[in-house]
C-alpha cells in the first residue's frame, strides 16, 4: 500500500511547482492556429478574477470557449503551456465568453442536431478539459457541437477525496445540462466520459432513472465510458437501475492501465481491477453494451490511462470508422462500423478486441 501512495505523491511533486490554475487567453493565437469552438457548462464557482477553479458553485454556468490548435498538431498529442503558450506549437486558449443562460447557449449552437459532451476525470482543470475536448473533436472530426461538462475538480494529485465528493456534487448539473440541450431541440446528445467522469455519468443516469424510468434512453443517444474508474459491482448495480441503457453504450478498457491498477489496490481490491482494466468481461455478460478492448494500443499511446485519446493508431481507426459511417448514412455511426448490429449480441454484452493491425475480433461473453 505504501508503495502505491509513494507513486502518487511522487507524481504530484513533479507538478507541484506549476500553477495549473493559470491559463492565459491569447486571442492573437487564431492568426496562427486553427479555431475549435468548445461550449461548456460548469458547476465550478466563478472566482473574482473571472476564472473557474475547484470551488463548488451554486448555479450552472454556460460558456463558449475558443481553442487554437497549432499548425503542427499530430493526432493523439496534446501540447500546451500554463504560462507563455506558443501558438505555433501548442494548444492555446484564444477566447472565453460567459453566456447568459440556456437561451444564449441555444443561439450559439445554431440549431446543431448533435452535441457531444465530454466529462473529464480526476485532477483536471477547466482549461485542460477544454484542450482535451478540442483535441478529440479535431482528431476525430466529431460531428455537431462539442461541449464539456466541467465539474469542480481540485486539480491536484492529493485531491482524490475532494474530487470524489465533487463528482457526486456535480450529478445534478450534468442532468440539467442534458435536459437543457433537449429542450433546445438538440436531437442527439452523446456522453463521452473519462476516468472518474464515468462514475459521474453513471450516477447521473441512475438518479434520473429513479425519478423517471427510461429517461436515459429517451434523452441520450449514446454513451462512451473511457478507462472507467469504477468498481465492477457498483457498475452492475447502476446498470440494474438503468435497465435499458442508451444504444450504443461503449465501455473502452485496457488491461495495461497503470493508474487504474493503483486505484484498485488503494481500495483493497484483490485482483487490482477496476471496470476500465478488467481482464474478463464475464461479469458484464448480461448487459446490452459493447466492451472495446484497446490493450494492443497501449505501447502506442502517450497515456496508458487515456489510450483512446493518445494513441495515434487507435484514433486513426476510430476516425476512419466515423468517416465510413458518414458516407453510408446515419444508421451506421462511429464504432458500430467496427461491430455492426448484425454481429452484436442482441441480448447481452458484445466484446470487441482491437488488434495492432486494426482488425476487430468480436465475441459475445
Amino acid at each position: 500500500m505504501l508503495r502505491y501512495l509513494l507513486i502518487i505523491l511522487t507524481a504530484t511533486s513533479l507538478t507541484a511547482c506549476v500553477d495549473r490554475t493559470v491559463s492565459k487567453t491569447v486571442p492573437s493565437a487564431l492568426s496562427v492556429g486553427t479555431a475549435e469552438t468548445i461550449f461548456a457548462t460548469t458547476t465550478r464557482a466563478r472566482e473574482v478574477d473571472g476564472s473557474y477553479g475547484f470551488k463548488r458553485g451554486e448555479t450552472l454556468q454556460f460558456l463558449e470557449m475558443t481553442v487554437s490548435i497549432p499548425p503542427n498538431h499530430t493526432p493523439g498529442t496534446l501540447d500546451f503551456s500554463y504560462a507563455n503558450p506558443n501558438p505555433e506549437k501548442q494548444f492555446v486558449m484564444a477566447g472565453v465568453e460567459e453566456l447568459q443562460g440556456p437561451k444564449d447557449m441555444k443561439s450559439r449552437l445554431k440549431g446543431a442536431d448533435e452535441v457531444s459532451i465530454f466529462i473529464h476525470g480526476y485532477n483536471t482543470t477547466q482549461a485542460e478539459t477544454a484542450f482535451r475536448a478540442a483535441q478529440l473533436s479535431h482528431d476525430l472530426n466529431i460531428p455537431g457541437a462539442t461541449m464539456v461538462y466541467s465539474w469542480p475538480s481540485q486539480a491536484t494529485g492529493y485531491g482524490y477525496a475532494y474530487d470524489l465528493d465533487s463528482m457526486l456534487f456535480a450529478r445534478d448539473g450534468l442532468e440539467k445540462t442534458v435536459r437543457h440541450l433537449k429542450s433546445m431541440g438538440v436531437k442527439r446528445v452523446v456522453l463521452v466520459a473519462h476516468s472518474m467522469g464515468t462514475a459521474l455519468t453513471m450516477e447521473m443516469m441512475r438518479q434520473a432513472e429513479l425519478r423517471e424510468p427510461g429517461w436515459s434512453k429517451r434523452n441520450i443517444e449514446g454513451v462512451v465510458l473511457i478507462a472507467p474508474d469504477l468498481d465492477v459491482d457498483l457498475f452492475r448495480s447502476q446498470m440494474d437501475v438503468i435497465k435499458t441503457p442508451p444504444d450504443p453504450f461503449i465501455v473502452i478498457v485496457s488491461q495495461k492501465d497503470k493508474l487504474l491498477s493503483i486505484s484498485a489496490r488503494l481500495r483493497g481490491t484483490t485482483k487490482g481491477e477496476r471496470l476500465g482494466n478488467i481482464s474478463s468481461t464475464d461479469a458484464l455478460a448480461e448487459y446490452k453494451i459493447s466492451i472495446l478492448d484497446t490493450t494492443a494500443f497501449n505501447d502506442d499511446a502517450k497515456s496508458s490511462h487515456f489510450v483512446a485519446a493518445t494513441s495515434p493508431a487507435l484514433l486513426a481507426i476510430i476516425g476512419s470508422a466515423r468517416r465510413v459511417s458518414n458516407t453510408f448514412g446515419t444508421e451506421q455511426r462511429g464504432i458500430d462500423v467496427i461491430a455492426p448490429a448484425s454481429v452484436r449480441n442482441p441480448t447481452g454484452a458484445t466484446e470487441i478486441v482491437l488488434t495492432e493491425t486494426g482488425q476487430a475480433q468480436v465475441s459475445s461473453p
